[in-house]
């Protein structure tokens, strides 16, 4: 779903130049993107084509088609199929149709509505094993038989790379072709391609490598060890070495390599032994609000239905303020030391000694949204819900009772006997409901029951810290091993409004070649933690003078120890949690005021970079380019805000305690004046070649 921003103060006019440079001849071009998630969604790369669907398609109209693997379900619910325009499309796949594989044609149901060219791997499996030959002929890697999604790859790729070459046969000269491929699995397309010398520009874009992910999901010291590994004898230990020869061989056939983080650069460059052209990195498909302040008043909203959840949990327990309660989450894939779940839990426990030392009254309950195995609802966690009900409609009654006599007591002129208005009747009511929120037990930790709690890593570490959820504590921790759906009869909200609801977003990953998660936070205007090891992460870095004066906290993972970075960490949270209401509030404007930076109208851009940068070398004669200077993205630096400071790190009060009324002597702050601010000091976001002669570098601009 589009994630909404606001309008006017916050945006940020003159964000988008124009680039006159680098503007293409899209009515003489085609363009495909290949990828296995194109109307297959498995993982973050769905995300990624899918939202920047209706940037492209505005910019290069019906010239624009996506192709990937047909699912006969996926097909009838996200694709409406129809005849392609082009009729030189149609006689491309033809040709395979008549030659027995089956491929699809329709417009994806997204926003944008682009054209899909769906292959069905089913139909063309006959001729694995000749295909297997080519692929063996063309750069001699080899495809065991018992690696269904390798062999699965190659069948897709050789009907794409077949579909190219009727395809450029039918065209001569003119238009030109530019495919772009997405990952490992779009790789024999390309190289298939490229061996039969098929006139089109390529790009390949790698989103993590390969042999990373599985590298780091082992607990590896990855980026310490970057130019250690033996490649080679990594990738056969893991039993991937043929995935990693055909990954590193489409990198090498690409005109040009893209990756979508400089943290996922530095890995390609040791891992794929290709220094990428161009960083692509990943944007949002960002929507605005009529009203000014509309996230905000979602925020208040959302937190709401968040607490009536949170009064349910605690039912027995609830001897905290909700007023003066915060909410921090971390959520995605059950990546216990990827993304950072063990460093946040040891943070979490020490974020509790410093409240309770600091006899802090303020409150943190802490969601994990991670999908784990579980067999069904929390018995616990059910009641406690259904009692909150009760008490709710209990009080209901009584209220009504109530009204009805005061207001026949007031019509006669009379003040009524608060000792009578409420019979024995209303009294043994109230008397049972609360007797029914008593409570033997602490409230539970996960709201599920887990297959394996003896084993769960979270579990495991919550135990270790001690993290009970008890009257004692001031962090409470509430695992969620389900994603969220607003169908859920035990927190029924969508994962969009759970995150407007939430203070603090925690994403302290450890291997994250870009991170939507933060992004969404930032889009939605909530604060966030990241990594200098995500892609996010070091994007904010380059782009903005000091995050975390604009609510992103990122912690340092990459030249620090973990028991540094998790004291970093701490540090952070403590900080926040010292923030007086007024400058959260501040805090999340500023923190909106961001996402423009991860607009697709931006970040689109640098596809088509890439893609010119493709052109000009397939085709040197018809596209020139200049290539004399490295691709830069002189980024934005937004300065330190100069007003109230967002932190208490800034300016900390004498004592812990203090509430959110006394900010009244607080220096004054307009947001209109600080927007404008901000947006005085974009710089240019990319330039192509060297700083033109005459044009001094400015302040705060730093190069890639």
């Amino acid at each position: 779903m589009p994630l909404s921003r606001s309008l006017s103060i916050t945006s940020l006019s003159g964000l988008f130049p124009a680039w006159e440079d680098d503007e293409l001849p899209v009515e003489d071009l085609m363009l495909f993107e290949v990828a296995w998630e194109v109307t297959n969604k498995v993982g973050g790369i769905y995300t990624v084509i899918q939202s920047k669907a209706k940037v492209t398609v505005d910019e290069w109209g019906e010239n624009y088609y996506m192709m990937g693997p047909y699912f006969e379900h996926n097909f009838k619910t996200q694709v409406e199929g129809c005849v392609p325009p082009n009729p030189v499309i149609q006689k491309a796949m033809d040709a395979l149709i008549n030659n027995g594989c089956q491929v699809h044609f329709g417009r994806w149901l997204i926003e944008g509505s682009p054209y899909v060219i769906l292959f069905d791997i089913g139909s063309a499996a006959w001729n694995l094993d000749r295909w297997k030959g080519d692929l063996w002929e063309t750069c001699h890697i080899g495809l065991p038989y018992h690696d269904r999604e390798a062999n699965d790859s190659l069948i897709l790729g050789s009907l794409i790379a077949w579909f190219f070459k009727e395809l450029t046969d039918h065209l001569g000269d003119k238009p030109n072709v530019i495919s772009h491929f997405h990952e490992w699995q779009a790789g024999p397309g390309l190289i298939l391609s490229r061996s039969r010398n098929i006139p089109m520009a390529t790009v390949f874009t790698t989103h993590a490598t390969l042999l990373g992910r599985y590298l780091c999901a082992g607990n590896v010291d990855f980026y310490n060890n970057l130019d250690k590994f033996n490649i080679d004898k990594e990738a056969g230990e893991r039993q991937i070495y043929h995935r990693y020869c055909m990954e590193r061989a489409a990198v090498h056939c690409a005109h040009v390599f893209t990756t979508v983080s400089q943290i996922t650069a530095v890995e390609a460059k040791h891992m794929l032994h290709r220094k990428p052209d161009v960083v692509t990195p990943n944007g949002l498909n960002v929507k605005k609000f009529s009203a000014m302040h509309e996230f905000q008043n979602l925020h208040s909203t959302n937190k709401t239905r968040i607490q009536e959840f949170v009064r349910g949990h605690f039912y027995g327990h609830l001897d905290f303020n909700l007023d003066r309660t915060l909410f921090f989450f971390i959520a995605g894939r059950y990546e216990f030391s990827n993304k950072g779940a063990d460093i946040f839990l040891e943070s979490l426990s020490r974020l509790n000694y410093l409240l309770r030392v600091h006899r802090n009254d303020l409150t943190v309950v802490v969601f994990f949204i991670m999908p784990a195995k579980t067999n069904n609802f929390n018995v616990e966690s059910l009641k406690g819900q259904a009692v909150r009900k009760q008490l709710w409609d209990t009080a209901h009654t009584v209220k009504e009772k109530f009204g009805k006599k005061l207001y026949e007591s007031l019509l006669t002129g009379n003040i009524p006997d608060m000792n009578t208005i409420l019979d024995r009747d209303d009294l043994t009511i109230m008397k049972r409901a609360i007797y029914a929120t008593q409570r033997h037990s602490l409230p539970p930790v996960t709201t599920h029951n887990m297959l394996d709690d003896s084993e769960d890593p979270i579990l495991f570490n919550v135990r270790r810290i001690g993290l009970f959820n008890s009257r004692n504590d001031r962090v409470k921790i509430i695992f969620h091993p389900e994603f969220l759906s607003s169908t859920s009869p035990l927190l029924p909200m969508d994962y969009e409004d759970f995150v407007r609801g939430c203070n603090l977003g925690v994403f302290p990953s450890y291997y994250e070649p870009w991170g939507y998660t933060p992004g969404e936070c930032t889009v939605m205007g909530i604060p966030s933690v990241t990594t200098n090891l995500s892609g996010f992460g070091c994007f904010m870095e380059e782009h903005v003078s000091d995050p975390a004066a604009y609510g992103i906290y990122i912690v340092d993972r990459r030249f620090k120890s973990a028991e540094e970075s998790c004291n970093q960490l701490t540090q952070f949270m403590f900080s926040f949690c010292q923030q007086s209401r007024r400058q959260r509030i501040i805090q999340r404007n500023r923190t909106e005021r961001l996402s423009d930076l991860l607009d697709w109208r931006y970040l689109g851009r640098f596809y088509t970079h890439a893609r010119h940068l493709a052109l000009s070398r397939s085709f040197p004669d018809k596209y020139k380019m200049d290539n004399k200077g490295p691709l830069k993205t002189e980024g934005f630096r937004y300065p330190r805000p100069a007003s109230v400071p967002p932190s208490p790190s800034a300016s900390l009060h004498s004592t812990p305690h203090h509430s959110d009324e006394e900010d009244d002597d607080d220096e004054p702050y307009n947001e209109e004046e600080e927007a404008e601010r901000d947006r005085l000091n974009i710089k240019a976001p990319f330039m192509l070649g060297s700083v033109p002669e005459g044009k001094k570098k400015q302040p705060g601009e730093s190069g890639n």
